[in-house]
């Protein structure tokens, strides 16, 4: 009985038992001693797992850079950036709108009547002419030549090269009264009859500063363009394909030089209709 006793003051005195440590935590937070607190906290401190500290976080090495986050882009260059870009082969294809814009217009555009042959040069040498005979064949110093009028004077071609290229001087100095149509309608014209004011001499014998082609060219153009001939017509048709069309033969030759107004009846009497003598001196007239 006794022996029970003591086995059991034993067990009682073991688990009542507090740790030292832990009676002098309680005494220095009692008499609140500063130095004994501050050993409590070394020891509490010592009493710390040493697997604690190691789990403490490294430092960021010093040689490690620092992430720099890039600035957003605003929304006016970042719609830049996304936008397709133009291929370098589509802006030389583009260069050459205006290009091809012009060509369309002028394909679209009606081409303009060339004049060619006698008529496109008779209308440069006339520019020399129009001082006296008006831009419009209307008259002033010389003869009014629009509206026929040159037409009745010179009813055949060959009178009126001639009278062109000697002049109206070689006429009065060679004693011929009238030239042209002899029964012109209004009346024959005489030489110098005309406000006394003489025609020009304009060949090269008489030295004048147009070619035999230069005077037939503008002598076409007075007859058909300013004096009103119409080519088509049953009355001017043969003169104008003979003399003034651009596939004149005779026109042609007097370019070359292979006729001359001395030798042209006879250089193409081979025509349908022979041209008649122009020649280079003042003659009568060939209209009856």
């Amino acid at each position: 009985m006794i022996l029970i006793l003591r086995v059991n003051c034993s067990i009682v005195f073991r688990v009542t038992e507090i740790p030292e440590h832990l009676l002098k935590r309680s005494r220095d937070r009692k008499s609140g001693d500063g130095a004994s607190s501050s050993d409590s906290a070394t020891s509490a401190e010592g009493s710390v797992p040493a697997v604690q500290k190691a789990v403490a976080p490294a430092k960021t090495a010093k040689n490690e850079p620092s992430v720099v986050l890039a600035k957003p882009d605003s929304p006016r260059v970042a719609a830049a950036k996304s936008r397709k870009k133009i291929p370098f082969w589509a802006m030389a294809t583009l260069s050459l709108l205006p290009l091809w814009g012009f060509l369309y217009a002028i394909a679209l555009k009606p081409a303009a009547k060339v004049v060619e042959g006698p008529l496109a040069v008779g209308s440069h040498v006339y520019a020399g002419c129009a001082g006296c005979h008006g831009a419009a064949g209307q008259g002033g110093a010389g003869r009014i030549l629009h509206q026929g009028e040159v037409l009745k004077t010179f009813p055949h071609i060959e009178d009126m090269l001639n009278f062109v290229y000697t002049g109206s001087q070689a006429y009065v100095s060679a004693g011929i009264k009238q030239y042209g149509d002899p029964k012109r309608e209004g009346g024959a014209h005489a030489p110098l009859s005309y406000n006394g004011n003489p025609m020009p001499q304009q060949g090269e014998t008489y030295g004048g500063g147009l070619s035999e082609a230069e005077i037939l060219g503008v002598v076409c153009h007075e007859r058909y363009v300013i004096g009103g001939a119409d080519p088509k017509s049953e009355q001017w048709a043969e003169e104008y394909e003979t003399w003034c069309s651009p596939e004149s033969e005779i026109f042609k030759a007097l370019e070359t030089g292979g006729t001359t107004f001395d030798s042209i009846s006879k250089d193409f009497s081979m025509l349908k209709t022979k041209p008649n003598e122009i020649g280079t001196k003042p003659r009568a007239t060939t209209a009856k």
